[in-house]
């Protein structure tokens, strides 16, 4: 690694980025419609055990195979497992976020546009395609590339550090209002109570799926995010804060949303659409008999969603990102317009077609990110000397070291074996 590669100031800025990171759309808009649609708080227990059974061991694989080579995705395989056929997980590592970003900052641009109308609650019907979500999603793809822009510490530590503390105050704020409305607790019951007669396979495969889209695993954000993590942090503690903050945010996303829908007596397994399709029914009642109060908490959610947002989307920006300044030699800015350019061609596909949107949005959660976390785990787990694993692990001998034969059967044998029952079932489901 080059002595000026940049690199993130402090634990607590490795935390924040990283659950900046996992923190987003994942957790307000797809979170709370899968808890919906596939078991209500059995989904949530299975999601729970999930993230730190199976995605904490392949949050570490990536984090150390980033902080190793210090490189981004593509060169870090390069460096690891010279000329041999991983450097197609490298490839597979920057083409999953390319892929994810281009339908990615559609559903952020629709966030842009409903925070508008939540002003005067004037929401019109919900258009998922179309020239005006094209408009949206382009400027909010032109944020998140400028922020990435300006670097690791200045551009992204720098937005992290702002932007988690008031994502989880406004949060809180929203699910406090929540859980009052009349009728909550039967959406509070909803996600406490598990009814385990809706456990099903479907259960263990889309929580298993969320986990990884909401954590980030298998789209080479935490592996090139590592790479700028200084060789002395706790990569054990790193992986289990953001774990924690990722979890915690979704939890308290779903008791901001579902007890606010079952209190507006309407459907919580309406799917995609839960976000803007249902909630917007829900502000618009809310305001009916006093206007400012569902003004207020629709401008507060939608900016909640639109941060939460920025937050991924700059993650994934920075992986492509990452490869054209150490690979092509090019400077960061025009690394982010090049960027810009191929997701902005890319999204068309998926503006213009909702059909084609859910087709990649199925395609990126149930195959490319299973497929990316089963590699990196199989080469954490198989590939790699364990003496290098144990190595990055315990740093260099100093911490962890009684959990590191318990981590290492995670990433050697439970979670390859868990993973690739997960992705066989992806395919047949």
């Amino acid at each position: 690694m080059s002595s000026d590669r940049e690199h993130f100031g402090s634990r607590l800025a490795v935390i924040l980025a990283m659950a900046g990171s996992a923190i987003g759309l994942g957790n307000i808009w797809r979170f709370p419609y899968m808890v919906g649609e596939y078991g209500g708080a059995v989904f949530i227990l299975i999601y729970i055990l999930c993230s730190f059974i199976l995605a904490l061991p392949i949050f570490l694989a990536e984090s150390l195979i980033g902080r190793r080579s210090r490189r981004n995705a593509i060169a870090a395989m390069k460096t690891l497992a010279p000329g041999s056929r991983w450097s197609l997980f490298g490839y597979l590592s920057v083409f999953t976020p390319v892929v994810i970003l281009s339908y990615y900052c559609i559903v952020g641009g629709w966030s842009l546009e409903y925070l508008l109308q939540s002003f005067s609650l004037g929401f019109s019907t919900f258009e998922p395609s179309g020239w005006t979500p094209l408009l949206f999603s382009t400027l909010f793809l032109a944020a998140s590339c400028v922020v990435v822009a300006l670097g690791v510490k200045n551009g992204i530590e720098r937005f992290s550090k702002v932007s988690i503390p008031v994502l989880f105050v406004l949060i809180l704020v929203i699910a406090v209002y929540a859980v009052r409305m009349p009728g909550a607790e039967k959406g509070v019951e909803y996600i406490v109570k598990p009814d385990f007669s809706r456990l099903s396979a479907s259960t263990f495969a889309y929580a298993l799926g969320q986990s990884f889209y909401s954590i980030s695993l298998g789209m080479g954000i935490v592996l090139t995010y590592s790479s700028y993590v200084k060789k002395d942090e706790n990569l054990v503690v790193s992986g289990a804060g953001t774990a924690l903050a990722d979890l915690l945010f979704a939890l308290l996303a779903g008791m901001a949303i579902m007890p606010a829908v079952f209190a507006s007596g309407l459907e919580p397994s309406s799917g995609p659409g839960l976000v803007f399709e249902t909630l917007p029914q829900v502000f618009m009642g809310m305001g009916a008999s006093v206007p400012w109060i569902g003004a207020t908490v629709a401008v507060l959610f939608f900016l909640t969603l639109i941060v939460a947002a920025m937050t991924s989307s700059i993650s994934l920006v920075e992986v492509p990102v990452a490869y054209l300044i150490e690979n092509k030699g090019m400077k960061r800015g025009a690394a982010c317009a090049v960027v810009f350019v191929l997701e902005w061609l890319l999204s068309l596909v998926s503006v213009f077609s909702i059909r084609a949107f859910g087709t990649v949005d199925a395609f990126s959660s149930n195959f490319l990110l299973t497929l990316g976390a089963l590699l990196a785990i199989l080469f954490v787990g198989w590939r790699m000397k364990k003496e290098d694993v144990r190595d990055e692990i315990t740093n260099g001998g100093t911490t962890n070291r009684s959990l590191f034969p318990f981590l290492y059967f995670l990433i050697r044998w439970a979670a390859p074996v868990a993973v690739l029952a997960i992705f066989i079932s992806n395919l047949v489901l």
